[in-house]
């Protein structure tokens, strides 16, 4: 046997019986996780859009992200709800007119998705579907209807939007939105869906408690939020800012629901349109009011 070989077999058997630190490997995987759910808890985590409630802005099928330090942190900002619910916050901001928030309801452990149209202290009422704020109907545009693209995510069946199924010369079928451009007190414009006349669309004055704020969806008729009870899945009024975890900021892409589990099918099924776009409202240089 050579010298080189015999350095080799040596080498090989010091692996050998050395072998692998089992200890080192299990604390690295989980310094890791502890960093990924430190970053998902206190920076941004990924958000998927299951329901029509903040149409036409967020779609079934968008992926986005949501930051988690705007208003501090609180239970709901951890990750998975891993800690109790209490009403402690750290940092704790008050969300600005406009905002889309996740917020976890109180009788249930799931985020949900809605936009802030009254903070502390407000008055609210609704009156025939137009938000009335301090006394003041908050000022609602017609805008041109907005077109979405029927697909697996967006059937726009008759049982939800009854009559609003179109057909383009193209061929192309779309959802034909009835759309109004609302405009909060600071300015905060965005676009709203409200096609029916239903039990959502009135309701009586409330003051907003202190530390808690008013959540609505974009698709007033099909959106339970604040106005709706926690029997009817609403979020039973005003909710308290520890309940709020995060806010919107922008979409990463969008997918038609036509991918399957496989990747190459991805590619097609991207509304390529709706990548990277900003979840923030509108400003009016003028204000709302």
């Amino acid at each position: 046997m050579t010298e080189n070989s015999q350095g080799d077999a040596v080498e090989a058997a010091v692996k050998a019986h050395d072998g692998i630190d089992w200890l080192a490997e299990l604390r690295g995987l989980v310094l890791m996780l502890l960093a990924v759910l430190a970053f998902h808890s206190l920076i941004a985590k990924p958000f998927y859009i299951p329901s029509i409630s903040m149409m036409p802005n967020l779609q079934v099928g968008d992926r986005l992200v949501v930051s988690k330090y705007p208003y501090g942190w609180n239970w709901s900002s951890v990750s998975f709800h891993l800690l109790p619910r209490g009403a402690w916050r750290v940092l704790g901001r008050t969300p600005e007119y406009g905002d889309i928030v996740i917020v976890v309801p109180r009788n249930r452990r799931e985020d949900l998705i809605k936009r802030v149209v009254a903070l502390p202290g407000d008055r609210i009422a609704v009156v025939d579907g137009r938000i009335v704020l301090n006394g003041k109907p908050v000022p609602q545009a017609i805008e041109p209807p907005t077109l979405l693209p029927v697909d697996a995510n967006q059937p726009c069946d008759d049982l939800t939007f009854p009559g609003l199924r179109s057909r383009a010369p193209s061929g192309t079928e779309y959802c034909e939105l009835p759309t109004l451009r609302e405009t909060l007190p600071n300015g905060a414009s965005y676009t709203i869906i409200d096609h029916l006349d239903q039990t959502l669309d009135h309701m009586a004055e409330i003051r907003v408690p202190a530390g808690h704020v008013f959540l609505m969806g974009d698709n007033r008729d099909h959106s339970a939020d604040s106005r709706a009870s926690l029997e009817e899945n609403g979020l039973g009024g005003p909710v308290p800012l520890s309940s709020v975890g995060g806010r919107a900021e922008f979409i990463t892409f969008s997918l038609d629901g036509s991918e399957s589990w496989n990747p190459l099918t991805w590619w097609s099924a991207l509304r390529k349109a709706r990548a990277w776009s900003t979840l923030r409202p509108r400003i009016e240089p003028t204000g709302g009011q």
